[in-house]
């Protein structure tokens, strides 16, 4: 697609202490066209992005939109130059409603005359909302609190609300991390025809097949510089993973080191507050990785808080290699050595305002303190010796978590349960806005894990991820599993089939247990 330059960026840099996020980075973004930029954590797509959005400021080069050279000094600035952007880490508030999200500083208002003595119009914003529902497929009313939505839900509130502003640019930041196949699928809809009008849309994915749908053009940072484009009709999975990576991925799919396995963790009748005449029964063996698959809302995530003690259980046993397990509360749980990394790393898997260091021995402080007192120089030993064995990419233990990539966020996540030898680690969308070299290497540290006697359940939406790694699968509908797959048997179609309901009775007889 050959288009005009509307926007141009040449030699960016951007630096921060012991990083050099973008060094001398170009980019061009065409009229009408849909740009992927894409890249490992870490590459610093998401600082260009925070640069284009206003929140930062360039050490050096230009920005360049219809041929002049612009300084975008707030997100006020970047809205009146006609950018629209979503962040990769949602920016809404949680106490305000939908409609009040949408239109956050920008609320239609009663007796526009009166200044500051003018009122809100309430019912304007909601007639207003409901157009950028619609198109984005999300049945919720404007006056839902965004409190009471889900993550996905959410992160569809957030893009209609940079469509909400009628921008010329739509800077996109991983805007597909926690949607279905569905909702995907609509929203790529929707920005084609946005680019038919002549929206242009610079667009980052991890998920490479999205790209593929729907670029006319593929850039790639590596290491915060420019590491080559791709035209239209070059654009597939393998020329940009070496892009990205430079090198090839080979499936990311081990083998168990061993096909004898003890059961580690049994459920059985166990009931969610979410799905309370659903009884879920299912167990998992050390040496294995179990997958969890379902359509969004279907339980997966209500049942792993439940077994993690955050969620009530208002009925059902838990046994842990053979002995009843009571787990009234999380600290119960850790203390049985269940953990959980949650789907939501920055709101509750992470304290993003502590440190490396302090996030990664919060779970286990009592092993680093003397006389009621915690020894920091022990907490270094520690953290210092996960984020080699992750490979964190860090300036040092005492940089902020806020500051780190996505990726590095969910490793820090990881590094906190690891020190704790756990017997039974559930993982609920671990590789949510990571990228493929990001992913292969978590993929590994579970398989490793696994071979170490853990019983590991990966909760996941990514239907290739979930067959990928996993070596038996279990589908929830509707707040019950409805079938077990082993390895032999995997099909994203086997796997549909039985999340909608339209799998045989005997593919969907496979029950609870391990067999």
């Amino acid at each position: 697609m050959e288009t005009t330059p509307i926007l141009n960026l040449l030699g960016v840099c951007k630096r921060f202490p012991g990083v050099v996020a973008l060094d001398n980075v170009n980019l061009s973004l065409g009229s009408g066209e849909i740009l992927a930029l894409i890249g490992e954590n870490g590459a610093g797509k998401s600082t260009l992005v925070k640069i284009l959005a206003g929140v930062l400021q360039p050490d050096a080069g230009r920005i360049v939109l219809d041929g002049r050279d612009l300084s975008v000094r707030s997100a006020a600035d970047a809205a009146a130059l006609g950018f629209g952007v979503v962040h990769q880490e949602l920016n809404l508030l949680d106490n305000l409603d939908v409609a009040g999200n949408l239109f956050l500083g920008r609320e239609p208002a009663r007796f526009a005359w009166a200044g500051p003595l003018r009122w809100i119009d309430s019912a304007a914003m909601v007639r207003q909302s409901r157009p950028h529902l619609d198109r984005l497929g999300l049945n919720i009313s404007p006056r839902t609190p965004l409190a009471q939505l889900s993550l996905a839900q959410q992160q569809m509130v957030e893009i209609a609300k940079a469509l909400s502003q009628n921008a010329r640019i739509l800077v996109l930041d991983e805007p597909t991390s926690s949607l279905t196949r569905a909702e995907t699928y609509r929203l790529l809809l929707t920005l084609k025809d946005l680019s038919r009008q002549g929206v242009s849309v610079l667009f980052i994915s991890h998920r490479l097949g999205e790209i593929c749908e729907i670029a006319n053009r593929v850039v790639a940072l590596r290491d915060g510089k420019n590491a080559g484009e791709l035209p239209h009709d070059r654009i597939d999975h393998a020329n940009m993973v070496r892009l990205m990576i430079g090198r090839d991925l080979r499936s990311f799919y081990v083998p168990a080191s061993s096909t004898a396995r003890r059961i580690r963790l049994q459920v059985r009748g166990l009931r969610t507050t979410a799905w309370p005449d659903q009884a879920v029964s299912f167990d998992a063996a050390g040496g294995e990785i179990l997958g969890l698959a379902g359509l969004v809302g279907c339980g997966r995530s209500e049942l792993a808080r439940a077994i993690f003690g955050v969620d009530p259980m208002p009925a059902g046993q838990i046994a842990l290699d053979g002995r009843p397990l009571r787990i009234g509360s999380a600290r119960d749980a850790i203390d049985a050595g269940v953990y959980l990394v949650p789907e939501d790393r920055r709101r509750t898997g992470l304290i993003v305002d502590m440190t490396v260091r302090q996030n990664i021995s919060l779970p286990a402080l009592r092993r680093f303190a003397s006389m009621l007192l915690i020894r920091p120089d022990r907490e270094t030993r520690h953290a210092d010796q996960q984020v080699r064995m992750l490979q964190i990419k860090t300036p040092s233990c005492e940089t902020p978590a806020m500051n780190l990539s996505g990726g590095n966020q969910q490793k820090v996540v990881l590094a906190k349960w690891l020190g704790m030898k756990p017997k039974v680690l559930i993982v609920d969308e671990p590789t949510r806005g990571i990228d493929v070299g990001a992913k292969a290497e978590i993929y590994r540290l579970l398989r490793a894990l696994a071979d170490q006697d853990v019983a590991v359940i990966v909760i996941s939406s990514d239907l290739e991820e979930v067959l990928g790694v996993s070596d038996r699968v279990a589908v929830m509908r509707e707040g019950k599993i409805v079938g077990i797959l082993p390895r032999s048997e995997f099909s994203e179609r086997a796997v549909m089939d039985l999340a909608f309901g339209t799998a045989s009775a005997t593919a969907a007889s496979g029950g609870g247990d391990r067999s």
